[in-house]
C-alpha cells in the first residue's frame, strides 16, 4: 500500500491535550475506553488469550493514538491499519498473541525488532521492566519515540538501525520479539537471548510462520507455529545470498 509523509506524524498538534489526559497503560478517555474493552472480551478473549496482565495491558493502552488520525474511529476494529511507509499496525488479536506467547514478566528486559507505531512496545511496556525497540525507517522511529514519550512510558527506549544486528549493548534479554517476516531466523539475535528466554518471529515468505522458540542450554527449542501474514523484515537479512525471493 502506499504511504504519504503527513501519515508518518501519527499524533495530530490538536491532540496534544488529549494525550496529557492520558497515562500511558490506563487512558482516561471513556469512549475509548468502551471500544478498548469490548476489543479485548471479542478479538482477545474469545480466541483463548488468557494471560491477565497480557489483557489488562490492552485494556489500557490507547490504541487510537498509534495509527493516523484520520483512523482513530477504526483504532479497535479487528484489523491491521496502516500508519505510512509501507508498514501497518497489527491487529489486535496478533500484538495480544505474541505478548502472550513471550510469557513477559514484571522483571523482564525485552528486545523488540520493528517499532512501527510503538504500540506493541507499548503493550509490553506495561508488564515488564524495560523495553529496548528498533526501527529501520528513521520517521517511524522518530514519531513513535515521541509518542512514547509523550504518553509516559518512560522504560521504552527507540533507537534507528536495522535489527538484523539486535542491540548487543543492551542485551541479554529475557525476550524478543519480531514484527516483520524474516527469511530465516537471525543468529545475531538468538545470541542476545538469555537461556530460558523466548523469541517470538514470524518466518518465510507466503505462507508465514509465527514461531515461538525457547533458548535452552542446548540450543534453541521451536515450541509453537502458527500461519501468519506480516510486512517483510528489511536491512542485512535481504542483502544475504539465497533470500533475494524471500520478497
Amino acid at each position: 500500500m502506499g504511504s504519504k509523509r503527513s501519515s508518518i506524524v501519527i499524533v495530530p498538534v490538536m491532540l496534544l491535550a488529549l494525550l496529557a489526559a492520558s497515562s500511558g497503560c490506563s487512558s482516561g478517555e471513556q469512549v475509548y475506553e468502551k471500544h478498548r474493552f469490548m476489543m479485548v472480551r471479542e478479538q482477545i478473549e474469545s480466541r483463548g488469550i488468557e494471560d491477565e496482565a497480557v489483557l489488562e495491558a490492552m485494556r489500557g493502552v490507547p490504541r487510537h493514538f498509534f495509527v493516523p488520525s484520520e483512523y482513530m474511529s477504526m483504532a479497535y476494529i479487528d484489523s491491521p491499519l496502516p500508519i505510512g511507509e509501507e508498514q501497518t499496525i497489527s491487529q489486535p488479536y496478533i500484538v495480544a498473541l505474541m505478548t502472550a506467547s513471550l510469557e513477559p514478566g514484571p522483571g523482564d528486559r525485552i528486545l523488540e525488532i520493528g517499532t512501527g507505531s510503538g504500540y506493541q512496545a507499548a503493550v509490553l511496556a506495561c508488564i515488564v521492566d524495560s523495553v529496548f525497540s528498533i526501527e529501520i525507517i528513521p520517521g517511524l522511529a522518530a514519531s513513535a519515540e515521541a509518542l512514547l514519550d509523550s504518553l509516559g512510558y518512560d522504560n521504552v527506549m527507540v533507537k534507528t538501525g536495522d535489527g538484523y544486528y539486535g542491540w548487543p549493548a543492551k542485551g541479554p534479554f529475557d525476550g524478543i520479539i519480531v514484527t516483520a517476516a524474516a527469511p530465516r531466523l537471525p543468529d545475531e539475535l538468538t545470541s542476545q537471548l538469555n537461556i530460558g528466554g523466548r523469541l517470538v518471529i514470524p518466518v518465510g515468505r507466503f505462507p508465514q510462520k509465527l514461531q515461538v522458540y525457547i533458548k535452552r542450554p542446548e540450543g534453541l527449542e521451536l515450541i509453537s507455529s502458527t500461519s501468519v501474514r506480516f510486512v517483510p523484515m528489511t536491512g542485512r537479512i535481504r542483502e544475504e545470498k539465497g533470500n533475494e525471493d524471500a520478497e
